[in-house]
């Protein structure tokens, strides 16, 4: 961040006009859900690539169950 704080950009965050909060909301809520989606994509593309190394166990839930009790 530059040497900017958490705190300090809070603080600059509270001298904006309404109209700007909204604006810098709505941009963090944007980047917040794109942040979120590139996540599930690396967890899918770990999932693919476990699916594809042999490293994912199919069943049924009872099987899955059974093996907990092992």
């Amino acid at each position: 961040m530059g040497g900017t704080t958490l705190n300090e950009l809070i603080e600059e965050f509270g001298r904006l006009a309404l109209d700007d909060k909204e604006y810098v909301v709505d941009i963090l809520k944007k980047q917040l859900i794109e942040g979120k989606r590139d996540a599930i994509a690396k967890r899918a593309q770990g999932a693919v690539a476990n699916l594809a190394k042999g490293k994912v166990k199919t069943g049924t839930v009872k099987v899955f169950y059974e093996d907990l009790e092992k």
